[in-house]
């Protein structure tokens, strides 16, 4: 792998993580009038349709095997994960289930060393993760949080961030049968909008598509759809096919943070100095699980910046 790829992988999450950690804001506004079904549906159809016009090409399957790696992806990472995650917030606090899914990094380095033979645990990875969730812990006092079991919707959280563990690993399997990464995420959409449509019948699914000429709804809608779906799951499934599922897994660390800044600087909200801390130890954490990485990629920045100087 060439030292411009690997930088390309991590720069690859980090937008990837930027847009993911701002899309409270718009999931905030469409839920005056949207359900989390209807949400769901909306931005995965035009993350879907999206793909398709970008790549429309078909990608034929080798064997079956293959394909059920595909009907597992669309469940696990689109169906089942986002349905965990919204069903939770209606029965326990949205701190809670922020603190939970940040959990998702721990899960995926254990199913990676079971599953994938390229990945193996590292005693930095658990020290990082501790001081992480130490972190995230603080940043959740920002809003005065306070801790409170409510033992469905945090166990909901906790088998959504599991569930995220399973796509991240199921799309690292993926990456491995060498196909296109638009059309692979574009595959998985399809799976996950299929065994979208029994939720729609449970959840009370309206289709009313009258509400979007509210331009502040339709602008929203468009940026899950556009940004947080069809360009974020995009660059994701790239970064984890470049850097591997727990590297990639571990910038999960830093929604917390940029969803905390975009609070401050899109909603005027105050951060204190306990959510600063909090920041810090998040930061502080990610840096230790990636430590190694951090340094490996710095100076391979300065060797390429030597070269192009040196032209």
């Amino acid at each position: 792998m060439t030292d411009k790829k690997t930088i390309a992988g991590h720069l690859s999450v980090v937008i990837t993580i930027l847009i993911w950690g701002t899309t409270f804001v718009s999931t905030k506004v469409l839920l005056k009038d949207f359900t989390p079904i209807e949400i769901l549906f909306f931005r995965f159809i035009i993350g879907y349709i999206t793909l398709l016009l970008v790549y429309p090409h078909h990608i034929k399957m080798l064997n079956l095997k293959q394909e059920i790696y595909f009907v597992a992806a669309g469940l696990f990472g689109v169906t089942l994960y986002f349905l965990m995650e919204n069903i939770s917030l209606t029965y326990t606090l949205a701190s809670n289930v922020g603190v939970i899914i940040s959990i998702a990094p721990f899960f995926t380095a254990i199913f990676a060393h079971l599953f994938l033979h390229c990945e193996k645990l590292r005693l930095r990875f658990f020290i990082g993760f501790t001081v992480a969730i130490i972190g995230i812990i603080l940043i959740g006092f920002n809003e005065n949080f306070i801790l409170k079991l409510n033992p469905l919707g945090d166990i909901l959280a906790v088998l959504a961030a599991i569930v995220w563990a399973v796509y991240s690993v199921l799309m690292r399997k993926i990456s491995g049968f060498q196909y296109n990464t638009i059309g692979c995420t574009r595959k998985v959409f399809f799976y996950g909008l299929f065994f979208m449509i029994p939720a729609i019948f449970m959840f009370n699914f309206k289709l009313r598509l009258d509400r979007f000429t509210n331009l502040s709804y339709l602008m929203n809608i468009l940026y899950l759809g556009f940004g947080a779906s069809a360009l974020c799951f995009v660059t994701w499934n790239w970064s984890v096919k470049i850097l591997g599922a727990v590297k990639t897994s571990v910038y999960i660390y830093m929604v917390p943070v940029i969803t905390v800044g975009a609070s401050a600087v899109l909603l005027h909200e105050n951060i204190t100095g306990i959510a600063i801390v909090g920041i810090i130890l998040t930061l502080v954490g990610l840096f230790i699980s990636e430590g190694k990485q951090v340094i490996k990629l710095r100076k391979k920045i300065n060797d390429i910046r030597t070269r192009y100087k040196m032209l």
